[in-house]
């Protein structure tokens, strides 16, 4: 009795040590998102007052919609700083299968709901939520764990960089019945991108690159409207494609037109008053760089590519320390960032396609923003035990 009494202080001590939120914080990782979400905040605010005075009655709507997420996303990032990375890499499988099952489950009528033609949104009670968002996040867990169990495998034999594209091919599938073909992009890119991160042959690696190109690009002209994207992109000022298929984009670029250097103030943007569709969501940058000129935009680009090179930097530094899978959890969701950051701004900027993809942290939206700041706390979560392990390893 003695030592069992004895015992189960101990396994509570373990316990809350395992279980506690690394408050080892990288000041430079979330710093940059706090000054992101911010600016989102504020832009989300100046952006959405007319749009949401007409839907809703009311000129607060989508800010203090957005605002309920933030808090929401606070919880949501301190829930997954405190779950042990060890724990994430042993049920990785688990929450692939669950998001597999919520993809399938948002093609049904009744559990899934149609906006826009697409079928990306299960309703849960008064919110939204989209599967397609943890699928992603489902993806590079999983990916990095297998890069971790099958290192030798993925280095030395081609059926080691094959078997997770086959996995890959499968969400890919699932993510194009809805369709979300922004999303498909974005997976593949860090998927691959991961996968060379992890040793794979370069050979294989580009022929993958060029298969992935190359099926991307079926995909692209397989739709009729697709197709017509493509050519409103390619001349959006055309008589054909100014109100039509290219009315985004030509209002996206006389935003950023009317905003010169410093822009025409906050608050004071004239594209917002319902020229430019999703001005508070796919096309904020566009308001930015309306409101606040170059130099706003240049800010939050720049707010990015310190977030980004953070990750990537906390990825080198676990992988110095042989923590192999925080090093790719790290790589990969720099990758996702960046590739999502890129298609949003390229898309504002009329240097690709028309595609609906969030800016991470500063577009409106619920599931994107709490994913967001989740994947924030799993870095810092890496950088936290990978300074404990280098701690440890110096005693």
């Amino acid at each position: 009795m003695t030592a069992q009494a004895n015992a189960l202080p101990l396994l509570s001590d373990r316990l809350a040590v395992a279980y506690q939120p690394m408050w080892q914080p990288d000041r430079v990782l979330l710093g940059t998102s706090m000054a992101l979400l911010l600016i989102g905040l504020v832009m989300i605010g100046s952006a959405s007052i007319d749009v949401s005075e007409q839907t809703f009655g009311v000129p607060h709507h989508f800010v203090l919609r957005h605002a309920v997420y933030m808090v929401l996303g606070f919880g949501l990032a301190y829930l997954v700083s405190a779950v042990p990375l060890r724990l994430w890499q042993s049920f990785s499988w688990l929450l692939l299968v669950l998001a597999m099952v919520l993809l399938v489950l948002v093609l049904i009528p009744g559990i899934g709901r149609e906006v826009k033609g697409s079928w990306r949104w299960i309703d849960l009670g008064p919110v939204g939520f989209q599967p397609s968002e943890l699928g992603k996040v489902a993806m590079i867990l999983y990916v990095a764990s297998y890069l971790v169990r099958r290192r030798d495998e993925v280095i030395s034999r081609l059926s080691g960089f094959v078997k997770p594209l086959l996995v890959m091919s499968v969400m890919v599938v699932l993510l194009l019945l809805e369709p979300d073909f922004g999303t498909v992009v974005v997976v593949i890119g860090t998927i691959l991108g991961m996968l060379f991160l992890g040793g794979v042959k370069a050979g294989q690696f580009f022929l993958a690159v060029l298969a992935a190109a190359g099926a991307v690009t079926l995909m692209a002209f397989a739709q009729s409207y697709r197709v017509q994207r493509l050519l409103s992109f390619m001349d959006p000022w055309s008589e054909e494609n100014v109100y039509g298929s290219g009315y985004q984009l030509t209002q996206s670029l006389i935003a950023f037109g009317r905003g010169e250097w410093f822009g025409v103030g906050l608050g004071n943007s004239m594209q917002k008053l319902f020229y430019l569709p999703e001005a508070h969501n796919d096309f904020i940058l566009a308001i930015i760089g309306e409101e606040l000129g170059l130099v706003g935009v240049m800010v939050v680009l720049g707010l990015f590519t310190a977030l980004i090179y953070r990750m990537f930097a906390i990825g080198r530094l676990a992988e110095q320390k042989g923590y192999l899978f925080g090093a790719f959890v790290s790589y990969g969701i720099a990758m996702l960032f960046s590739i999502q950051i890129f298609i949003n701004v390229g898309v504002n900027t009329g240097l690709l396609p028309t595609k609906g993809l969030t800016l991470p942290f500063v577009s409106a939206g619920g599931t994107s923003l709490l994913v967001c700041m989740a994947l924030v706390a799993l870095v810092n979560r890496v950088y936290g035990e990978t300074l404990r392990m280098s701690a440890k390893g110096a005693k």
